[in-house]
């Protein structure tokens, strides 16, 4: 049951330019979806990618909104509503839903996680990290949102600014201390994250990605760098030093700059010892500790975790200890071994660097001449200058690569993977083939392998679905490489 406040409250800190009507009347809910408002509600008219919420402001009046916060006025007024103008209704959401929901991020020490790779794994591990060490704790992440055991479906990255609080004040009730977010580059840009207080933020690293959104890689690196820029004094920004955009996320943050590095001496620092199919060992702080996580980019994320842990305030030993415990998050790196000796992995890998960290891995943790067959496709409405660069790479760093769909979305599957094939020199392309059916395209590889070869599936990672033209159908990468690596087909 939502609390019942004043819109004076409620508007705590929101810049006005212009107020018709009343703001000492109370409202009972938020909402930025006109379908869902009630008699009593503030609708906020929101300016989305593909929606305009002004366009529903009379309907929204209609279905009974108490006030109505927008960018523009509509072209009527009534004495039975207050409407607010702002210059940023997004920027708006997100204050008024903290205001709302009593400032949830202020009574936890929220972390956020940016970067193009690693957010998941650092996120989800931090969760399960805290939670060993005793604490309560929240997650929101591109697997799911938990609040403590509870689980809750996730859409996207970073949720809106009003679920974002939602979640936070349900966090609050059941006592977490903390809470781990990944902080999406989109989240930023469109102010979901707004109005939260974050105790600290990890940056992980930056390559290509997202380019259908930003445009740019500048845009992409700048709105990154505006998560830090906005970071307050009492804060801490916790960077990859080995990454060159690492210093410059936090060139101009008023919080605490700290770096990890596996290369340079520096706040956090880790060596690698060993690194095995099934594990790696780092020496951290002058300790050898074995982790169940596999590669040199599973070793900038644990030294991230570590870093973050003891800038919370948590005793190094201590922390070392219950990592070395923690297991890979699904889809990441997420391995099978079947009785024949082929060995399976599914990764979220939809980079090109996140793809070269994988297949590179793989091939410094062949003992022999283990075959690599990597099936791979993109994503459709997405990004389409990576495309020719990670068939590249999976072709430069695999012995046999199947392309297929991932999820094409509203675009022709045959057509993203047509645009695959242009980054492929000709003699690579002898050892590729295509195979639009994704679940043929693992059974091929899995008839393809012979015992002791690796399998990389590549792309949608912890995913249980495939998009094709607007549904979403059942599809897991995991559990249709488990059917076919048990009863293998061969040709």
């Amino acid at each position: 049951m939502n609390p019942l406040k004043t819109l004076s409250e409620i508007l705590y800190k929101v810049r006005l330019i212009e107020v018709s009507g009343s703001t000492a009347i109370q409202v009972s809910d938020l909402c930025f979806d006109s379908r869902k408002v009630e008699p009593g509600s503030l609708f906020v008219a929101v300016r989305g990618t593909r929606v305009d919420g002004h366009d529903y402001i009379r309907q929204a009046f209609q279905d009974g909104a108490s006030a109505i916060i927008c960018e523009e006025f509509p072209d009527f007024k009534s004495d039975e509503i207050t409407f607010i103008k702002v210059s940023n209704s997004s920027l708006a959401l997100g204050q008024i839903a903290s205001n709302f929901y009593d400032h949830p991020s202020e009574k936890m020490k929220v972390i956020g996680v940016t970067g193009t790779n690693g957010k998941t794994t650092i996120a989800t591990l931090l969760f399960n990290l805290f939670r060993s060490l005793g604490y309560k704790a929240g997650l929101l992440s591109t697997v799911c949102n938990k609040i403590e055991d509870t689980e809750i479906p996730t859409i996207n990255t970073t949720p809106d600014a009003l679920s974002i609080n939602q979640l936070f004040s349900r966090m609050v009730e059941e006592g977490c201390k903390y809470c781990f977010m990944e902080v999406s580059s989109h989240a930023i840009v469109q102010e979901r994250i707004a109005g939260i207080q974050f105790t600290g933020a990890v940056f992980t690293n930056l390559t290509l990605d997202h380019l259908d959104f930003h445009k740019t890689f500048s845009e992409y690196l700048k709105a990154k760098k505006r998560f830090f820029d906005e970071l307050a004094p009492s804060a801490f920004a916790l960077t990859n030093l080995d990454d060159k955009n690492g210093p410059v996320m936090v060139q101009n943050t008023k919080a605490s700059r700290k770096f990890y590095s596996l290369k340079t001496l520096t706040d956090f620092r880790a060596k690698i010892v060993e690194n095995r199919i099934d594990g790696l060992q780092l020496n951290i702080d002058g300790n050898d500790v074995w982790f169940r996580l596999v590669g040199t980019f599973n070793a900038y994320n644990l030294l991230a975790i570590y870093g973050t842990a003891v800038l919370l305030g948590e005793e190094p030993s201590a922390v070392l200890m219950a990592m070395s415990n923690l297991n890979a998050v699904e889809g990441r790196f997420d391995y099978v071994k079947a009785e024949t000796g082929i060995v399976g992995i599914v990764d979220y890998a939809h980079t090109p660097d996140a793809l070269l960290n994988v297949l590179s891995t793989i091939e410094n943790l062949r003992t022999g001449n283990e075959q690599i067959i990597t099936v791979v496709g993109c994503g459709g409405d997405r990004d389409r200058s990576k495309r020719p660069i990670m068939a590249r790479i999976a072709a430069e760093k695999s012995d046999r690569v199947i392309l297929t769909s991932d999820n094409p979305r509203s675009e022709d599957p045959e057509a993203i993977i047509t645009e695959m094939q242009q980054g492929i020199d000709p003699i690579l392309a002898r050892k590729t083939i295509s195979i639009v059916n994704r679940r043929e395209a693992i059974k091929t590889a899995c008839a393809l392998a012979l015992p002791g070869d690796i399998i990389l599936i590549a792309g949608k990672g912890h995913e249980k679905y495939q998009e094709i033209q607007g549904l979403r159908h059942h599809f897991d990468d995991k559990e249709t490489l488990n059917e076919f690596l048990t009863t293998p087909e061969k040709p």
